[in-house]
Order: C-alpha cells, then structure tokens, then sequence
C-alpha cells in the first residue's frame, strides 16, 4: 500500500462513502454524468478498491474525477450503502494537495473555482454574487438578465434591497465583519484556505509562472472557456 493510498483511506469523506463495493454498477447506471461523459463511477470505486498506487495517481491526474456533479443519485441506490459522490471529492481534495488537479484539464477549472467561488466567500460570505454571471459568458439567460446586469444597482433600489447594504435581503447584502471574520475562521481550520493556496501553487507548478497562470486566467475571463488555453508541449 503507497503513502496516497494511506492519505485516501484516512479522509473522513472517504470511509463514509467506501464501504465494501462488490462493483454491481447500479451507481453508473443512475449516474447523469455518466450518460454524458467518459465517467464511471463504478470505474472510480473499483479503482480506489485496488489500492494500486499507479492507478490511483492515474486517476487523480484525469478529467474523470471532475466530471460528477455531486447529485449523490448513487448513495441510496447502492446495496452496500457506498457514496461514489463522497469517494470523489476525497479524491478531489487528494489531487489538489498533490497538485495533479492541473494534468487535466477540467482539473485546471479549479482555478476559477477558487477565484470566483472560493474568495467570493472570504469576501462577500456568497459564493456567486450577480456581478460574475455576464450576459457575454451566459447569453441563455436571455435579455432580461442583460437588462439586469446594466441596471442592477437602480433595480435594486426601486425593490427596496439596495446593494452594498448590511443584512438586508439577497446575496448584495453585506454580513457583518463579525460574521466574515467567523467564517474566514472555519475556513481556515478545515484546511479549505489550505486548498485554495493549493490550487495557486499547483497551477504555477504545471504552467511554469505565476505570469502564465494570469494569462490562463485572462484567457478564460474573456473566453469562458478554459480548452482555449494551449499548453506548452512541455508542460
């Protein structure tokens, strides 16, 4: 047994969702992501079962532990009463801490997970705030959201739930420094500010400077599209 195989198997998350899995594969026969990606969650849980190094780091480093989108359709189905959903995001964290998130590319999303959702939180207490969801990135939402978005701070003001105002009602509000500060607090002693320095540090590591992760980060900021990124040959 290698040294991931021990931090695996020693993550909360992981010893709720793995239990004892005979691979029936009920988890992927209800999965959404499944029917749409190259994902299996049985896959996953066969792999984890091993406890083989060399397919676990494999694993780490692909997109397949990225694709679930945490339904949790699969926990109470399984006749063992196994959680794929929770053995993912052990696995998640696992490839963070080791910076093998960045080998793939939906792995390399998490920078934008942790640039938007991540401080949006630290600062704001939300993880997504209306600001961050332009009409140019999500033109589906049609022309009453571009009207919105032009004219979000006067709306507000004629619903009577100003922005930028404490405790009032909708994610614009402002929770109090106290409230923040508490916040930051659990953050900080579960490890997620850990994570996220993680994610900063990993994607340097694979990009090769501080200067080029930017440049990835600009790319996606005005393409919405992190594929339009071309990585070195020799990263």
């Amino acid at each position: 047994m290698g040294k991931l195989v021990d931090e695996l198997k020693r993550d909360i998350q992981y010893q709720h969702g793995m239990n004892a899995c005979l691979n029936c594969g009920i988890c992927t026969a209800v999965c959404p992501a499944a029917e749409v990606y190259d994902y299996s969650p049985r896959e996953v849980m066969n792999i984890c079962q091993t406890e083989d190094e060399e397919w676990l780091v494999e694993l780490l480093k692909s997109d397949k532990i990225w694709f679930c989108g945490q339904c949790f359709s699969c926990k109470p189905r399984c006749p063992r009463g196994n959680s794929t959903a929770d053995v993912i995001l052990a696995l998640r964290r696992l490839s963070v801490r080791h910076g093998y998130f960045a080998e793939s590319e939906k792995g390399r999303q998490q920078l934008f997970a942790k640039r938007v959702f991540g401080e949006n939180m630290l600062k704001r207490g939300y993880t997504l705030v209306a600001e961050n969801i332009t009409p140019a990135h999500f033109p589906e939402l049609g022309e009453n959201w571009e009207y919105y978005y032009e004219h979000m701070a006067q709306m507000r003001e004629w619903w009577d739930v100003p922005m930028d105002m404490e405790n009032s009602a909708g994610s614009h509000r402002v929770i109090p420094e106290k409230d923040m500060e508490e916040l930051r607090a659990i953050y900080q002693a579960t490890g997620a500010i850990e994570l996220m320095n993680a994610v900063e540090k990993g994607m340097e590591k694979k990009l090769g400077s501080k200067k080029e992760v930017e440049k990835f980060w600009d790319n996606w900021v005005e393409t919405a599209d992190s594929r339009n990124y071309e990585l070195k040959e020799n990263l």
